[in-house]
C-alpha cells in the first residue's frame, strides 16, 4: 500500500447508502486547517464529488474515527438516514471491529485479554495522551477491554516482533496502543506509546491497521475486510518465521459470529462474552437483564467517545 495521494483512494465496500474506504496511514480524516494538504475528506471529494453533502461540516458523514497514524477500514454514510442507522448500531454495541498490528517482542501466550482501565494523562509534557489506571497523572480512568490473538512471531529489521489480531471490546481513545504498551509489547512505529531512545523513528509507519469492520444496520449489513498490509512482500523489513494462528480462520470466526438482536438483550461486541471464538471457548448463550437507566447513560457515554474520538 503506497503512501496516500488524492488519486489513490481505495474502496473496499460500496452501496447506495455506505462506503467503506481503506484509509492510508499518516492521513487525517478531515481538517479545516489550510496546512493539511491531504485528508480523507479531500480524497473523497476528488473521487466522488457528486456524493458530497453541502449540509455537513466536511461534506461526508464519517461513522467513526481512526487515528492519523492508523490505516484501514473506515465507514462513510452517504445520507442522513444511513448515518442514523449506523449510529444506532454503535449505540446498541452491535459493531464488530478487528485490527492487525506488529508488536515489539515475542508474546508467549496465544491469547491475551487486556483489561486495564484507561484515562487521560495530565502529566506535564504528555498532553493529549492516555494512560492506564495507576499511572501518575491518570485522570478519570474508565473500564477498557481488548482481546489479543497472536498470529505469527518473526523479526522486524532484525528485532523480535509478534503479528497479532486485536479486537477492541470498548472504544477508548488510543485504546489498542495504550493496552499493547501496558502489556510490554508496544506497536512497532508508535512514536507516542512505543519504546524510547528514538527506536520507533526507523519504521516508515505505525504498524496498526483496521482490518475488519461489520455494522449490521437495519437496511444492510455493512461488512468489509481490508487487505493485510503486514506481509513480507509489502515490507522487506518484516520477516515472519513461526505461524501460530492462521488469519483466515479468525476471519471465518468473525464472519460466522451472529449479530446480536438488540431487542432480545443479546450481548454485543463490547461485552466479555463476545470475545473471539476459539478452541475451548464456546460463545455462551445470550442472557442479559433489561437495561437500566444507569446502563443506558453509560452506553450513551460510550457511544459519544467511540464516534467522536479515535479508538486505536
Amino acid at each position: 500500500m503506497e503512501p496516500g495521494s488524492v488519486e489513490n483512494l481505495s474502496i473496499v465496500y460500496r452501496s447506495h447508502d455506505f462506503l467503506v474506504v481503506n484509509k492510508h496511514w499518516d492521513l487525517r480524516i478531515d481538517s479545516k486547517t489550510w496546512r493539511e494538504t491531504l485528508t480523507l475528506q479531500k480524497q473523497l471529494r476528488h473521487r466522488f464529488p457528486e456524493l458530497a453533502d453541502p449540509g455537513t461540516c466536511y461534506g461526508f458523514r464519517f461513522c467513526h474515527q481512526l487515528d492519523f497514524s492508523t490505516s484501514g477500514a473506515l465507514c462513510v454514510a452517504l445520507n442522513k438516514a444511513a448515518a442514523g442507522s449506523a449510529y444506532r448500531c454503535f449505540k446498541e454495541r452491535r459493531v464488530t471491529k478487528a485490527y492487525l498490528a506488529l508488536l515489539r517482542g515475542h508474546i508467549q501466550e496465544s491469547r491475551v485479554t487486556i483489561s486495564h482501565a484507561i484515562g487521560r494523562n495530565s502529566t506535564e509534557g504528555r498532553a493529549h495522551t492516555m494512560c492506564i489506571e495507576g499511572t501518575q497523572g491518570c485522570e478519570n480512568p474508565k473500564p477498557s477491554l481488548t482481546e489479543l490473538v497472536v498470529l505469527e512471531h518473526g523479526l522486524y529489521a532484525g528485532d523480535p516482533v509478534s503479528k497479532v489480531l486485536l479486537k477492541p471490546l470498548t472504544g477508548r481513545t488510543h485504546q489498542l496502543r495504550v493496552h499493547c504498551s501496558a502489556l510490554g509489547h508496544p506497536v512497532v512505529g508508535d512514536l507516542t506509546y512505543g519504546e524510547p531512545s528514538g527506536r520507533e523513528d526507523r519504521p516508515f509507519r505505525m504498524m496498526l491497521h483496521a482490518f475488519y469492520l461489520r455494522i449490521p444496520t437495519d437496511g444492510e449489513c455493512v461488512e468489509a475486510c481490508t487487505p493485510d498490509p503486514f506481509l513480507p512482500s509489502m515490507d522487506a523489513c518484516w520477516s515472519p518465521h513461526t505461524l501460530l494462528q492462521p488469519l483466515d480462520q479468525l476471519v471465518q470466526a468473525l464472519r460466522a459470529t451472529p449479530d446480536p438482536d438488540p431487542e432480545d438483550g443479546a450481548p454485543g461486541p463490547g461485552s466479555p462474552s463476545a470475545l473471539l471464538p476459539g478452541p475451548g471457548r464456546p460463545l455462551p448463550p445470550p442472557t442479559k437483564p433489561p437495561e437500566t437507566e444507569t446502563q443506558r447513560a453509560s452506553c450513551l457515554q460510550w457511544l459519544s467517545e467511540w464516534t467522536l474520538e479515535p479508538d486505536s
